[in-house]
């Protein structure tokens, strides 16, 4: 019996195995953003070994594999921070930890599920927060840097995906849209635009927009305001080096919005894009459903959410010609985030 523990960086993700024993099952591995297929693949049987470890554990702060590897079969397990050391500012607690602390004291993880994603068993804090976060909401609004969708009085609407780029579903997303004439806005991740900067130029290259959804995807209730910080600036670093520019919308990762990171917000920075029309494609309920979703739920200036990266998206591109066809029929006009933000209507 082993156990992975999968822990983030700057530049990608470590993985080490450990035997019941705590011993090193296999030598530590690293593997760059672009290989997260490889790598759910590869811990089906690390190094060869026979079956799958007993649990992969990932970090709070890390919600960017989660869903490949609960898509793959693999038993996945989330470390919050009262359950591990100190991390870094920046980046993740050492893999070995993670991995350490399934072997010790599985009973203190959280088993993760595909319709709960990284924040399962989190919805406590997630909604505490955001309460707790309404009157730097409020003053975000005034700004004009808070924004759920666009009027409703205009036939307007931003076709949205978050968590990319992805080495294997963006480039099928872009295939379609291309097929379609339509344009999207695209809320990427810094630690994919770092590693697949080519598929950012693409993105652009295409007629696309931008947005910035953190580093690593974090949980943010278990982010300081400084971490969050450095979140957007690292992506935005990511952004610069590939394309020459960065965003001017932030999506949150869930949704989520603390007073600590909506205080960083208001001291500068891009606007929040939330949505109104969720696909839930992200819960894998099948194609057509996906498509159903959308069509019976968007309307003039809305703000739809699908996905790119962040785990099997087969169903989301599946989906993807059935939902352009449906709002196409509508006559609505596809426009990127950052239109509807400056015409943007609370509610």
């Amino acid at each position: 019996m082993v156990y992975a523990g999968i822990a983030w960086s700057a530049d990608g993700y470590e993985v080490e195995v450990i035997d019941a024993e705590g011993n090193r099952a296999l030598a530590p591995t690293h593997w760059g953003a672009e290989r997260v297929p490889e790598l759910a693949a590869w811990l089906q049987a690390p190094g060869g070994r026979s079956g799958p470890p007993r649990a992969v554990v990932i970090e709070s702060t890390g919600g960017l594999v989660d869903g490949l590897l609960t898509a793959a079969g693999l038993t996945v397990y989330r470390a919050d921070p009262w359950v591990l050391p100190e991390r870094p500012d920046f980046g993740s607690v050492p893999a070995r930890a993670l991995a350490e602390r399934a072997r010790t004291d599985l009973a203190s993880l959280s088993p993760l599920t595909a319709e709960g994603g990284g924040q399962t068993g989190r919805d406590d804090d997630y909604h505490g927060d955001i309460r707790r976060s309404a009157a730097h909401e409020s003053a975000l609004v005034r700004e004009g840097r808070w924004f759920r969708h666009g009027p409703r009085d205009r036939p307007e609407i931003a076709l949205t995906f978050d968590d990319g780029p992805d080495p294997v579903y963006t480039g099928q997303v872009l295939d379609i849209l291309a097929r379609y004439g339509v344009h999207a806005t695209f809320f990427c991740v810094g630690l994919h635009v770092n590693a697949l900067p080519d598929e950012v130029r693409r993105i652009v290259d295409a007629g696309h927009s931008l947005g910035n959804h953190t580093w690593s995807h974090p949980f943010l209730p278990d982010l300081t305001g400084h971490q969050f910080r450095l979140q957007i600036e690292r992506t935005d670093e990511a952004f610069d080096r590939a394309v020459g520019r960065v965003p001017t919308v932030f999506r949150p990762p869930y949704g989520a919005r603390t007073p600590q990171a909506l205080g960083e917000l208001l001291t500068g920075g891009p606007a929040l894009a939330l949505w109104d029309v969720d696909s839930w494609d992200w819960a894998r309920p099948g194609p057509e459903k996906i498509a159903r979703t959308v069509l019976d739920h968007a309307r003039p200036g809305s703000m739809i959410l699908m996905h790119d990266g962040g785990g099997d998206r087969r169903q989301s591109v599946a989906a993807l010609p059935a939902v352009l066809e449906g709002l196409l029929e509508q006559d609505l006009r596809f426009v990127p985030a950052d239109t509807l933000a400056g015409r943007a209507e609370v509610g």
